[in-house]
């Protein structure tokens, strides 16, 4: 049997060559940068000027000889940022300067821009006036009952006392444990006066100021609005700021 030759092998095809893609590796480099946690595109350096400005901001409110702390927390892990070479922090308008708040870190070198808010505590430190023993709700206070002691006033948003005169003969709206600092929301609002009671009515205008007597047609409590009928009748509203007194605004 006569087997047909089968002629010379073609030469082989030549291999494909990969176009070569500028920046692709740096582009490779800078996805997976990206998908990094946003804590790790933050320096260290950046975060210690970011609790600096939150440090400075509220020891200008504090206490005279306060002892002022930041505390960072954490940035949410879910986000991830693009690479930055200049991330600078600020001051977020609105935030609160002591306890929780937050500083905000902006991106003003990069590929991407981004804005994020670190969470930060702020902690001020300083002498107040504290209960000596537990006292239950609807105690008087007595100055016998009063200490000082370092607290942190920016642990709650009713500020404390430095002194205890203030708070001598002042009713307890709820009961506080030893060494815990006196807050205006541990007091109850007190009475200014009694239905039925004369009481000095001062009505403030735009450039003006007007008093008067009047009667009180209810109970005036500290905080609370409150009625007076003046002496030509007319009925008003008002805030009570005093021992039979009254402020109205016109």
């Amino acid at each position: 049997m006569n087997i047909p030759h089968p002629g010379p092998l073609a030469p082989p095809l030549p291999a494909r060559r990969r176009r070569h893609r500028p920046g692709r590796l740096a582009t490779t480099a800078a996805l997976l940068l990206a998908a990094l946690p946003a804590a790790a595109q933050v320096p260290p350096e950046v975060i210690a000027r970011a609790l600096s400005l939150a440090g400075e901001a509220a020891a200008a409110l504090a206490p005279k000889d306060a002892r002022v702390a930041t505390v960072p927390g954490a940035l949410d892990p879910r986000l991830t940022l693009a690479p930055c070479g200049r991330v600078e922090p600020y001051l977020i308008s609105g935030a609160p300067v002591w306890g929780a708040s937050r500083v905000g870190l902006r991106c003003t070198d990069g590929h991407a821009r981004w804005n994020v808010s670190l969470p930060v505590t702020v902690q001020v430190w300083a002498p107040a006036v504290v209960a000596m023993s537990a006292l239950p709700a609807g105690a008087r206070l007595a100055e016998s009952q009063l200490g000082r002691a370092e607290v942190d006033w920016a642990a709650a948003a009713s500020p404390a006392f430095d002194a205890p005169q203030p708070l001598v003969g002042r009713g307890l709206s709820r009961p506080v444990a030893a060494g815990q600092a006196l807050r205006t929301s541990d007091l109850q609002a007190r009475q200014w006066f009694a239905p039925g009671d004369s009481v000095r009515v001062v009505a403030a205008g735009a450039g003006y100021t007007v008093t008067g007597e009047g009667e009180a047609l209810g109970p005036g409590f500290e905080g609370q609005p409150a009625r007076v009928r003046t002496e030509s009748g007319r009925v008003l509203v008002g805030r009570p700021v005093g021992d039979h007194c009254i402020e109205v605004s016109l």
